[in-house]
Parts: C-alpha cells; sequence; structure tokens
C-alpha cells in the first residue's frame, strides 16, 4: 500500500466498527476541519464531553462499609456485635456510593490527558486539557482503568453518548495515534497505521454487512469456528490440527442462501516468475477448504455456499468470480482512498441481489 488514505475515511471505518454509524453526520465540521487523525480524535472526544457534561456525566456505585452514627443500606451485624458498637450509638453499615470515578469517565480522562501531550493543534490540545482538569475536578481518577473494570462498566442500550465517547477514548490507547504524519490523510506503511486500519477493517465489514442485510431477512455471524470433517485420526492428530474460523457468515433462511466472507488486510494480488499479478494461492485454498470441507447432505445451503475474498487496496478495484464445483468464490476490493461517497459504497458492498 502506498497512496494515502483519506482521513475521512478512517472515520468512516471507525463508525462503522464501533456500531455507531447513526452519527454519521452529526460532527461534520470537525471531520472537516480536522488536520490529521489525532487531531480529529481530539476534536470529536471534546466535543462528547463537553455535551455530556453539560448534561451530567454517567455516574456509578461502589460498594463501602463504614461506621455510622445512623444506618445506611444494611447494617453488618457481625462487625456491629463484634466491636460493641451500639453501646457507643454507632452502626456497622455496608452500602452503595453515588460516584463519578467510574471506569468510562477514568478511561475518558487519561484518554484527554493522553491528547493534551501529543496533538499538535493548539486548540485542540487545550480542550482536551481543560476537561482532563474538570473530570479531576469532579472527582475522577487519573490512573486508567483495566480492561476487566472497563467489562463490568456496561453502557446501556439508551447511553448512545456515552458509547461514542468510551469508543473514541478506546481508539487513543490502541495505537491509533500516529504523531509523524501531517494532513488529512493517512499514510500506510507504519505499523501504527496499519494495526489502526486493519482492527477498523474488519471489524467495519461485519457490521456493515449486518447494517445492510439483517433487515432483509440475512442472518450475520463473526468469528464462527468451523471443524474438519474428520472421519479417524491419530491419537495426536487433535493436538497439532489446525483449526478454522470464519470471519464473516452469512444465512438467508428463507431462501437457503449462505455466503462466507474472509477478510484480508492484504493485498488481494502478489507476482509469480511467470506474471505480473496473479491472486494469492494461500487465501484462496483456504477459502475452498471453508466451502467443500463443510458440505453436508443434511445442511443444503453448504452445497452450494458461497465464498467472498475480501481486501483493502489503495487505489484501483478488483471485483473478480469463478465456480469452482458448485461454488461460486468472488475476489473483490475495497479501496481505501477512493472518495467518501465511492468507499462507503465499496464498504456496503452486499445486498441481498449480491449476497445470493
Amino acid at each position: 500500500m502506498s497512496r494515502p488514505i483519506p482521513v475521512r475515511n478512517i472515520w468512516i471505518l471507525f463508525l462503522y466498527a464501533a456500531d455507531l454509524v447513526q452519527f454519521r453526520d452529526k460532527y461534520e465540521r470537525d471531520v472537516e476541519d480536522a488536520r490529521d487523525l489525532p487531531d480529529l480524535i481530539g476534536r470529536l472526544l471534546a466535543h462528547v464531553v463537553e455535551d455530556r457534561m453539560r448534561k451530567n456525566l454517567s455516574r456509578g456505585y461502589r460498594s463501602k462499609s463504614a461506621v455510622l452514627q445512623r444506618v445506611r443500606g444494611r447494617i453488618d451485624m457481625l462487625a456491629t456485635e463484634t466491636a460493641q458498637l451500639m453501646d457507643r450509638g454507632q452502626v456497622a453499615c455496608r452500602f452503595e456510593e453515588h460516584v463519578m470515578d467510574t471506569p468510562r469517565n477514568r478511561l475518558v480522562r487519561t484518554a484527554l490527558e493522553r491528547l493534551a501531550a501529543r496533538v499538535q493543534n493548539i486548540e485542540t490540545a487545550h480542550r482536551c486539557r481543560k476537561l482532563a482538569a474538570d473530570f479531576a475536578r469532579l472527582g475522577v481518577s487519573g490512573v486508567r482503568p483495566s480492561r476487566a473494570q472497563l467489562a463490568t462498566d456496561q453502557i446501556g442500550r439508551n447511553e448512545s453518548a456515552d458509547r461514542m465517547m468510551v469508543a473514541l477514548a478506546r481508539m487513543v490507547f490502541d495505537g491509533s495515534i500516529p504523531t509523524e504524519i501531517e494532513g488529512n490523510a493517512l499514510q500506510p506503511g507504519d505499523e501504527t497505521t496499519e494495526h489502526l486500519i486493519r482492527r477498523l477493517f474488519e471489524r467495519a465489514v461485519g457490521n456493515a454487512c449486518r447494517i445492510q442485510l439483517e433487515p432483509n431477512g440475512w442472518h450475520v455471524a463473526q468469528g464462527r469456528r468451523i471443524s474438519w470433517p474428520v472421519s479417524d485420526a491419530s491419537s495426536g492428530l487433535h493436538a497439532i490440527l489446525p483449526g478454522m474460523q470464519t470471519d464473516i457468515e452469512l444465512n438467508h433462511p428463507q431462501t437457503g442462501r449462505r455466503v462466507v466472507i474472509d477478510t484480508k488486510f492484504t493485498r488481494i494480488l502478489t507476482s509469480s516468475n511467470y506474471r505480473s499479478e496473479v491472486l494469492k494461492s494461500g487465501y484462496l485454498y483456504q477459502m475452498y477448504s471453508y466451502l467443500r470441507t463443510q458440505e453436508r447432505e443434511s445442511d443444503a445451503p453448504s452445497l452450494t455456499a458461497k465464498g467472498i475474498l475480501l481486501h483493502p487496496q489503495t487505489g484501483g478495484y478488483v471485483n473478480e468470480m469463478m465456480m469452482v464445483q458448485g461454488h461460486e468464490i468472488s475476489f473483490r476490493t475495497i479501496d481505501l482512498t477512493a472518495s467518501a461517497s465511492i468507499f462507503e459504497r465499496q464498504l456496503r458492498l452486499l445486498d441481498t441481489a449480491e449476497a445470493g
């Protein structure tokens, strides 16, 4: 990959990957004004946090034990009796305390602090620094929460603003803030950029399929493990036999159609001794294995399942297909450097006609 990737396209990938497409047109001015990806994330996070603080940040509860003059929550009878607290007019209690110092708020504060130190746009850095200080005054700790702590802080279905806030904050810590390159595009080639785009691309394709196809009766499954149809094996085989896992599997129960999509963050074409451009054989063999090993007479869709090898590409477009023993296998690319409208149309490439 050599051509620069527009920041706007990274933003579109992020929205699909985070399942936040409803915000597609809400931050147009921030997207237009951002000079680079760190600046865009800083602007958007500051915008969302400022809005949340005007409407009150989400609070949480923390379990606490204390000796009090009156009952609060539940009485700890053992602690009360052991210390003979009632003789002194006291009681040991266990209760839930309302706090601002939640895992999600700690994540956002630490993300704002990191952005303030790394964003080169002075105004954006100042906004992030001020908001981080506001969080500190509200009692939010500056210690970044662990993944386990974040997992306990579930965001409700109606807390879409918090979902956006947390998703942006996570981006800051996912190796997605390169500082070497300025401008409204990312230059592929460095590990930071490719790590970011790989993660976003894989998630975005799955969510784009779900958004496009589920209303039309399709079931979308991601990361389904499939097994080899082994009828007999030596005693040590299963310890060394590689597993198989599809990236995305689409099923349409009413029509009996099935599509297996495998996303690869590499160029779809390579070269050989005899040709300057040729499909990568390893990926083709992998898709062939996915399709043929799952054939069962009792599962009619498996006999005609379609496979799609989907690769990102910077410039150009590939859309080819072939039929192999009853299975259609397609080879497609999504041009990361295309205009935003074309890029998003390619990302949502599967309508009900194409999927079958």
